[in-house]
């Protein structure tokens, strides 16, 4: 028995059959939407689903789950905000179910990798875990009692839209969810590049500038980082505030949820190995001293696969 999950993103959908018993990824498809209308973005979906399904030589199964990037309303299989996508209020698995002709669950991606990764990956073999995620976006996966906790609505784990103060001398920034002061506003991927590119502009990270040629386009959070590592002072200061914000974040869900492992991961934290190391001194300083005792911190082992190999696994039911 094969199961189909699917991850979608800002900028591309990819789609895998999985073997639930081992985790092998048995095929897989993927695909880039410049046109992110709804209508654009399912019969995408649609194509990769039947493109993977069709290279593993199986037939469609019947449920699958994808995994979005974004505010997903609990089992509704309704996406509320999907700041990337430009989606408000889609009705996802009414639309994609019935273009593909089965159930489709719809549930936010950090928590399809929070799935994938307990049965698979870096959180295996713990009843209690946090996937923290620093990506394009921040967000986090919960694991409460070896189930995935997604709340009363659908939306725990939105780390990434907690508001937090920055340093003083940082103008208050507006999330792509709409509102301000957001985390991942101030830390995601696109929000650090943004910033550096605003630095240029007025003259500053100048290490930064030499190392793109002045190319602003060229700007991308290792680049940051290794301007910072090279003496850019004000790249450095960035990247200081970059770890402060997103250590204490990560600080504040192990003393909360009091997880037997944390799970570090996404593009810019697996990306930039000094951002890493910052985020997890940082927070193995502000977490509760009870909470942070026993804490294992690690980094996230599934990679892209986690999505939907974990999307693959809830729309099996697993």
């Amino acid at each position: 028995m094969s199961a189909l999950g699917l991850d979608l993103g800002g900028t591309s959908v990819r789609a895998a059959v999985l073997d639930p018993v081992s985790g092998a990824i048995l095929a897989s498809a993927k695909e880039q939407h410049a046109d992110r209308s709804p209508e654009a973005v399912v019969a995408a979906c649609v194509r990769v689903a039947q493109a993977a399904v069709a290279a593993a030589g199986c037939a469609l199964p019947g449920s699958a789950a994808i995994g979005v990037a974004g505010q997903c309303a609990g089992h509704s299989g309704l996406v509320v905000n999907a700041p990337n996508l430009g989606w408000r209020m889609v009705p996802l698995a009414e639309r994609l179910g019935r273009a593909l002709g089965l159930r489709v669950r719809v549930l936010n991606d950090l928590s399809a990798a929070a799935i994938g990764e307990h049965r698979f990956g870096a959180a295996r073999g713990v009843e209690d875990a946090v996937l923290f995620f620093a990506g394009s976006g921040v967000g986090a996966g919960l694991l409460v009692g070896g189930r995935l906790a997604e709340g009363g609505a659908g939306f725990a784990g939105e780390v990434g839209h907690v508001k937090v103060i920055p340093r003083p001398t940082t103008p208050e920034r507006r999330c792509g969810c709409g509102q301000l002061g957001c985390l991942e506003a101030y830390t995601g991927g696109h929000a650090l590049t943004a910033r550096a590119r605003e630095a240029l502009a007025a003259g500053r990270m100048q290490g930064l500038a030499a190392a793109v040629g002045g190319d602003a386009a060229l700007v991308i959070p290792s680049r940051i980082e290794q301007a910072a590592a090279a003496g850019d002072a004000d790249a450095a200061s960035l990247w200081e505030e970059a770890g402060e914000l997103l250590g204490d974040a990560a600080a504040n869900l192990v003393t909360v949820l009091n997880p037997a492992r944390l799970v570090l991961g996404g593009g810019v934290l697996l990306g930039c190995p000094l951002l890493f190391a910052r985020v997890e001194a940082r927070l193995r300083d502000r977490a509760s001293a009870s909470a942070g005792q026993s804490l294992a911190v690690v980094r996230a082992a599934l990679g892209d696969d986690a999505g939907v190999v974990g999307a693959a696994l809830a729309g099996a039911g697993g």
